[in-house]
């Protein structure tokens, strides 16, 4: 079904007091196959309520239709790959470096719990996909919006490599933000910039820190006070148990809150490619949260050994106990954040609740260098891949 369809009855055949009537109740529906429309006649400004739920199949036409979708989706998948990569796996470094669980099947364990974290809180709680959808605005113009979009995830990539071969600390999830609203700046100037929703971003760099870290401590304080009656065998059987649970929490929660950064950006570039500035009342198809959750799986399974160890044991040591406490505070601190909108470092999250669970037996125990990373990377990403994306952003407008 193609073009707009006008569906309404014939007012102009009534007259006098009952074609006034009936006009101010009147209703215009324009139907296609991407939007819905519905327009009053009557004194009130006309309401325009956007409804993008496309198929998989009309979904497949425009990428093969539209070559800047298709590297915009190509790009976003890729990221959502490394990011299950390299960053799942800090859901089970406390797991496996506590021996709770050998590097294999955990690996495993994580990638089935990071799909179930994309698909399921997803389907039940888009708020992270909201924010990110909304904190910026590209203009109206949809075809430039989508380039730019392409520019931002293409800077990203720039970002990470030139980061990694010069040792500086990076975050996917601060390379996105940061990436979007670059090329938001480059088109719109300052008003490219949603403050309501961008300032959940200033949110979640502290909460991420301050709150896993006071979980952490907290969590580790009170399962110490707890069981601290327990003979030690039992307990450690206890808890090599409720470590595995614990980190299938974290790893479900890792899947929920980063899946849903990058659901939302694929949904924007669906969103311009239809010819729509901007998504309100966001509704997601589940095909779009399966195959972000499929991505973040295989990236999972593959997995990173080295980055287990970093932030299993370089970090600081930690007994079984210990673990449970860090991989219950970081789920709950991705529960409360990830519900509430606020998209945050699920890495920075972890690495916090370990170091507060570190501090309850003596802060000189923690390696505080991965404080200074932490830093580093709210310190170079935010700017330096804003910057790449503000300049990509106008380079792709002017060559594409």
């Amino acid at each position: 079904m193609q073009g707009p369809f006008l569906i309404a009855a014939p007012c102009r055949l009534l007259s006098g007091s009952l074609r006034n009537a009936y006009t101010k109740s009147c209703r215009y529906w324009f139907c296609n196959t991407n939007e819905m429309i519905s327009c009053s006649l009557s004194a009130e400004p006309t309401r325009k309520r956007i409804i993008l739920d496309v198929s998989f199949g009309y979904f497949v036409q425009q990428v093969f239709s539209s070559p800047v979708l298709a590297m915009t989706v190509a790009l976003t998948l890729g990221v959502i790959f490394v990011n299950g990569w390299t960053d799942a796996p800090n859901a089970i470094a406390t797991c496996v470096t506590t021996r709770c669980m050998r590097v294999r099947p955990a690996i495993i364990m994580s990638a089935i719990f990071n799909f179930l974290g994309v698909l399921i809180m997803t389907h039940l709680n888009a708020s992270v996909a909201s924010t990110i959808s909304n904190m910026v605005d590209f203009g109206s113009d949809t075809s430039t919006a989508l380039v730019a979009l392409c520019a931002a995830l293409f800077s990203i990539v720039v970002y990470s490599v030139t980061a990694a071969k010069f040792g500086i600390p990076t975050s996917e999830s601060h390379s996105l933000i940061a990436g979007l609203s670059g090329a938001a700046i480059a088109l719109g100037g300052a008003s490219g910039i949603n403050m309501n929703e961008w300032v959940k971003v200033l949110y979640g760099l502290v909460l991420s820190l301050v709150g896993g870290f006071a979980l952490g401590w907290g969590c580790c304080k009170l399962v110490t006070l707890l069981c601290s009656g327990l003979d030690r065998r039992p307990a450690n059987t206890f808890f090599r148990y409720a470590q595995i649970f614990g980190a299938a929490a974290t790893s479900f929660m890792h899947g929920a809150q980063d899946g849903q950064k990058f659901i939302g950006v694929l949904f924007l570039g669906m969103a311009f490619c239809n010819g729509q500035p901007s998504v309100e009342g966001v509704v997601i198809p589940i095909w779009l949260m399966m195959l972000c959750s499929t991505m973040m799986g295989v990236g999972t399974s593959v997995g990173g050994e080295s980055i287990i160890k970093s932030v299993g044991m370089d970090m600081v040591k930690l007994e079984k106990y210990q673990g449970f406490s860090a991989d219950l505070a970081s789920s709950l601190s991705l529960f409360i954040v990830t519900v509430t909108g606020i998209p945050v470092s699920t890495t920075h999250v972890k690495t916090s609740a370990i170091m507060g669970v570190g501090a309850v037996k003596r802060v000189s125990a923690i390696n505080f260098s991965v404080v200074k990373d932490m830093m580093l990377t709210w310190v170079f990403t935010f700017p330096g891949c804003g910057l790449i994306s503000f300049l990509m952003a106008k380079l792709f407008v002017l060559l594409i």
